[in-house]
């Protein structure tokens, strides 16, 4: 209630802000005497896109790597829709609801594409080792809502009727795609991306700019490291730009593009 509040005289604009799926406070990491990342702050809401840009070695990479766990902090917290998850394994951080891709696809290249999404959905498995060994009916039955599951995230990101093909067989862009579904197999309320356009072309860069927006129609909240100023400015509601281990400053895609720091360390003037 605000009654009490309108009462004194404060303001009110008539709805809560909402509570941040991701917090991040202060988040620094050395590398012995480098400073990769220093006293990072920023906030995601849920059901946004929150691109992360920056020159090469601007700490881009680190943030999303402590972030999903594959780092520990040297100071700072991350907390995640409520629960401080800085310092914790990666494998706990996905099952509380954060994935990622990497920069460098990681792929099952031998085994199919339904495989691979298959392997994304472990961490929701429900059944013990001894009811898999023996192959129980409800076994048999998890694994068909498994597999049906896997077949609809491949027909959702684009791979439809493709299951049965080998992932090392796939174009490049189809790779980004499958990885993006087996990310998404682990029902994730945090979906992390590291440069999911690099390496495609302009009419597959398109192609995944409306897969992103379709999936936070859908509900998903997305954070994402990009090289492509052109896609993260067309795409996100929130961009933070970092330099040399620092934020040097946040705001939508506009106002970030009109920062004069900004453009001098990264975007560069037209002449």
């Amino acid at each position: 209630m605000r009654d009490d509040a309108t009462e004194k005289g404060e303001a009110w604009e008539g709805t809560y802000p909402a509570l941040p799926l991701l917090s991040v406070d202060g988040l620094t990491r050395h590398f012995g005497g480098v400073r990769a990342l220093q006293d990072v702050s920023l906030v995601v809401q849920p059901g946004h896109i929150f691109g992360l840009i920056g020159p090469n070695g601007a700490g881009k990479t680190t943030l999303l790597n402590l972030l999903s766990g594959f780092l520990a902090p040297t100071a700072g917290t991350i907390t995640f829709q409520g629960t401080r998850v800085d310092g914790r394994p990666p494998e706990e951080i996905a099952r509380m609801g954060m994935r990622r891709t990497f920069q460098n696809v990681r792929l099952f290249g031998g085994m199919t594409l339904l495989e691979n999404v298959m392997v994304g959905e472990h961490t929701r498995r429900r059944l013990g080792l001894p009811q898999r060994l023996l192959v129980s009916p409800a076994e048999r039955r998890e694994c068909e809502a498994v597999r049906a599951r896997a077949e609809a995230l491949l027909a959702r990101v684009g791979l439809g009727g493709l299951g049965h093909r080998r992932a090392d067989g796939l174009a490049y862009g189809q790779r980004r795609r499958l990885e993006i579904a087996r990310a998404l197999a682990g029902e994730p309320s945090l979906l992390l991306l590291d440069e999911p356009v690099a390496g495609v072309g302009g009419g597959e860069v398109d192609e995944m700019a409306a897969l992103l927006r379709q999936l936070v129609a859908e509900g998903q909240t997305i954070v994402l490291i990009e090289h492509n100023v052109r896609f993260v400015m067309g795409l996100c509601d929130r961009v933070a730009v970092l330099n040399f281990g620092r934020k040097i400053a946040e705001g939508t895609p506009a106002e970030v593009s009109a920062d004069v720091g900004v453009i001098e360390a990264y975007l560069g003037r037209d002449e």
